[in-house]
């Protein structure tokens, strides 16, 4: 069975439980609950090798939010269409040079809000190995593959606290050789462990 196929078929199964899932960020008391709130997608690539990696990305230091952060990066806002979300094909093309011909869609994971205002769906791809991508010098400052079975794992997920704003905020944070995946990054793949149970 494909790796695509294997993916599938776990997360078709975990659609069929009912694991406790993270919803979003804690709510900050000063901004209002009824705010608008946007949909977006984010495109998690699955790279199709023998033990299959997750292409992760750093936002340069430079940029006006989020800088330095690791996060899957290809966001888009949905579009009312009847498929609901539209693949971010074109913001992973711009961001990374990954040709939307080459992602073979497995299918949607569990939303996640922000508490920056976007209800983000992941949408799960898999890809050829060693495709020649290049990082957009002002969206990207780096690329790189974490083992998807590391990612998974619940003991690589831990739970960090910092203040915020005068409150102190609990977050999820995974480590993979020095690299820091937190925030709403690293907890889309929590979900995703308990989704699928390690069945990937």
């Amino acid at each position: 069975m494909s790796l695509a196929a294997s993916l599938r078929e776990a997360l078709d199964l975990g659609h069929s439980r009912s694991p406790l899932l993270l919803e979003g960020d804690p709510l900050d008391p000063m901004i209002p609950d009824d705010r608008p709130v946007t949909p977006a997608a984010v495109l998690v690539p699955i790279v199709d090798r023998s033990e299959p990696t997750v292409i992760l990305t750093l936002r340069p230091e430079t940029m006006r939010k989020h800088a330095g952060q690791i996060s899957f990066r290809a966001v888009a806002s949905m579009r009312a269409t009847k498929a609901r979300w539209m693949p971010p094909f074109r913001e992973a093309e711009e961001e990374i040079a990954l040709p939307r011909s080459a992602v073979e869609i497995v299918g949607i994971a569990d939303r996640y809000r922000t508490i920056t205002g976007f209800e983000v769906t992941p949408v799960l791809g898999v890809i050829p190995p060693d495709l020649p991508l290049a990082a957009h010098e002002q969206e990207v400052a780096a690329i790189f593959e974490a083992p998807l079975h590391y990612l998974l794992k619940p003991e690589h997920h831990v739970v960090r606290t910092a203040m915020w704003r005068g409150r102190e905020r609990c977050y999820y944070e995974i480590d993979w050789q020095g690299r820091r995946i937190w925030g709403a990054t690293a907890a889309m793949i929590v979900n995703l462990s308990r989704r699928l149970e390690l069945v990937a």
